[in-house]
């Protein structure tokens, strides 16, 4: 799902922590946002503009200003003439620096609102990128319940009515957190991190079947409870398939691909008396000492082919 922020909605937000100054006030506030990355115009500003992408946040610093301010006033004009001719949603001059009129000018002819700030040019841009990465980042919808389960975010998958919210209930009385049932919103971030939450009207309830929506906050505590976590490992419930082959040393590894992201992924096939939480608590453990380069089947297997070494040359040494 691809995501869009208004320059309306970031100075609704960002208005103080950025010290924002309109000075196009006449300018619409309603254009989007649509690249996470504000960027600085740069060689644009010189004519070259081949590497001016649609959708930027654009920032002048010091150094941009300064250069406009060297160049004949005319000339100036027709450079932020074809540099505003891109689809710029909204520019940022930093440190409080004086905007000459031609600039305003030329951008009110494209619409385009400009915005001024105090803060230094490097301050600026670490504040703002945080917002739009985290604003812009794509976003997918799941089926499942997420909770912590020592440090370890497990998502757990399956159809309806497999005992999803249970196990996590469970889990939470055992003193693990839940993060979200039911509807679980993964965002990306960066290139390889998923991030989990819940939807701001569920967060923290549950639907428990035959009991109804429940409060695991008001039941257990806050400490029960987290508003996001990074998804780690996908724990697929399924009902237990006498015809199926279930993987018995862990050696054999699936995996699973969220918005791009490929995820360790554990089916845990499900039969009367089978301890879900026990197990899940284990999946996290597992996580855990994997992620400390401890992997049990690997050594296991190794130790294995060891022992047997002595065997296979005896046999491959028997010409009888």
């Amino acid at each position: 799902m691809k995501r869009q922020i208004t320059v309306e909605e970031l100075l609704r937000e960002r208005e103080d922590s950025l010290g924002l100054e309109n000075l196009t006030p006449e300018a619409g506030l309603q254009r989007p946002i649509g690249h996470p990355n504000p960027t600085s115009p740069g060689l644009a500003l010189a004519g070259f503009m081949e590497r001016v992408r649609d959708g930027r946040a654009q920032v002048f610093g010091e150094t941009e200003m300064a250069y406009l301010e060297h160049l004949e006033p005319q000339v100036a004009v027709e450079r932020l003439r074809e540099f505003f001719h891109h689809e710029i949603p909204v520019v940022f001059v930093t440190k409080g620096i004086q905007v000459p009129e031609y600039f305003l000018s030329t951008a009110a002819e494209y619409e385009i609102p400009v915005f001024r700030t105090t803060l230094g040019t490097g301050v600026f841009f670490h504040r703002l990128n945080p917002y739009l990465e985290a604003g812009l980042a794509p976003t997918v919808s799941l089926h499942g319940s997420l909770a912590d389960v020592y440090g370890v975010g497990l998502l757990f998958v399956g159809e309806s009515g497999i005992g999803k919210s249970e196990c996590v209930l469970d889990l939470v009385e055992r003193g693990h957190r839940l993060v979200a049932d039911d509807l679980v919103f993964a965002t990306k971030r960066g290139h390889d991190i998923i991030i989990g939450h819940g939807h701001e009207f569920q967060r923290h309830h549950m639907e428990i079947r035959g009991i109804g929506i429940i409060d695991v906050r008001a039941l257990f505590g806050i400490r029960a409870i987290r508003q996001q976590k990074r998804i780690e490992v996908v724990v697929q419930l399924e009902a237990w398939d006498d015809g199926r082959d279930y993987s018995r040393t862990g050696l054999e590894r699936e995996e699973t691909e969220i918005l791009g992201v490929t995820l360790p992924k554990v089916t845990v096939p499900l039969n009367p008396g089978k301890n879900i939480t026990v197990i899940s608590e284990v999946v996290a453990m597992s996580h855990l000492l994997k992620y400390a380069g401890i992997d049990p089947a690997l050594e296991f297997d190794q130790r294995l082919r060891e022992a047997m070494r002595p065997v296979r040359q005896y046999l491959e040494e028997d010409y009888e």
